[in-house]
């Protein structure tokens, strides 16, 4: 991975590309099948770290909030929390029986956000995330909870993983409307077999500046090379897809894996590397979380952006994972509106050049 980093969404906040998540940091709870102990977890840690890799994602509900200690233990012994980008997520339950020990409103809300300090060791989260919609909870009492605990000094940057388009829209203006500390980032799945963001959440955060960060780039796995179908539309192989409920899989997806494996094979590049390389580059992705169960799985992910695909092998990539949108949004597409909305013209928003990217590229010596 190269030490290059941008601005996450409308802010000042400078990350890598590639972030690294911890989902398998610590061995009880939901995630412990597929768990790390602090002993196994250290070496990816660090080595992400050594590769200048500065965004770190978890969650209180990653492991029981195991991630979090394990995270924290890590932290401090590599005496490195200022270079950190820490983020964290509150919504799920930690009290089954509390009603209010879970969900997005304000008392969870900062009782998860005390409790991921403690368990991190740390006094402030660099970037604090809603976990998950929860329905109920008014937009405008999260806004104003992330508010204060920006003007509190608990966090430095708010965001959303896994809410409705209109959600995120409606927050984001709300907090522009009021002063209050904005969005920085919405937390999506997005992969080759999961495009389906695109129909909203692309324009919607290009729009209200917020960068995506994309989770699963590798679809749950079945973009690494390792699953195969089986007779009964299930995966086989060897590997967490396979043993994760046995959620059956598509003749589309296995028609994107196929692709996949030929691209990557002309490239000279892992499907996983290819499949990431994809996600990465796509508008308004501002970064991509990859994990690893070991040090080695975790520098080939580190390596993706380090070749670029060519626009023919993109447009290969494209066309076998192209989804299909349905009304209304097949009728936003350049297709339709250059049928019906203006025949015969060409019509943009903007020439090319308009606004290039600023680069603060690192100096070259003579």
């Amino acid at each position: 991975m190269n030490n290059d980093y941008y601005l996450l969404g409308r802010s000042g906040l400078r990350v890598s590309r590639l972030a690294l998540g911890t989902m398998n940091f610590g061995v009880e709870g939901f995630h412990a099948p597929y768990g790390k102990t602090e002993a196994e977890a250290e070496p990816i840690f660090r080595r992400y770290v050594e590769a200048g890799g500065n965004l770190i994602d978890t969650a209180d509900f990653y492991t029981a909030g195991q991630s979090e200690t394990i995270l924290g233990k890590l932290i401090a012994a590599g005496g490195v929390r200022d270079r950190l980008v820490l983020t964290s997520k509150f919504t799920n339950t930690v009290d089954p029986a509390d009603p209010n020990a879970g969900g997005n409103g304000r008392k969870h809300m900062i009782r998860a956000v005390e409790a991921s300090l403690r368990r991190l060791g740390t006094d402030y989260l660099d970037l604090y995330l809603l976990h998950t919609w929860d329905r109920i909870t008014p937009v405008e009492e999260v806004v104003r909870t992330f508010d204060d605990l920006v003007r509190a000094g608990k966090v430095r940057y708010a965001g959303l993983s896994d809410v409705p388009a209109w959600y995120a829209a409606r927050a984001q203006t709300f907090a522009e409307a009021h002063a209050l500390t904005p969005m920085v980032t919405v937390q999506l799945p997005y992969s080759l077999v999961a495009r389906d963001i695109e129909a909203e959440y692309t324009a919607m955060a290009q729009t209200l500046g917020l960068g995506l960060t994309a989770w699963s780039p590798i679809g749950g796995g079945l973009l690494s090379g390792k699953y195969r179908p089986s007779g009964d539309g299930t995966v086989a192989g060897d590997g967490r897809l396979a043993l994760d409920g046995q959620r059956p899989v598509g003749e589309r997806e296995w028609r994107v894996v196929k692709e996949l494996d030929h691209v990557a094979g002309e490239l000279g590049r892992s499907m996983a590397q290819v499949a990431i390389n994809w996600v990465a580059t796509q508008p308004g992705v501002g970064s991509v979380i990859v994990g690893a169960s070991r040090p080695a799985q975790l520098d080939s992910n580190l390596a993706a952006l380090d070749f670029e695909i060519p626009p023919a092998l993109r447009a290969r990539l494209d066309a076998a994972s192209k989804p299909v949108w349905g009304a209304p949004y097949s009728m936003f597409t350049p297709e339709y509106q250059s049928w019906i909305v203006s025949p015969g013209l060409g019509i943009g928003d903007k020439p090319a050049g308009y606004a290039p990217p600023v680069w603060n590229a690192a100096a070259v010596s003579s």
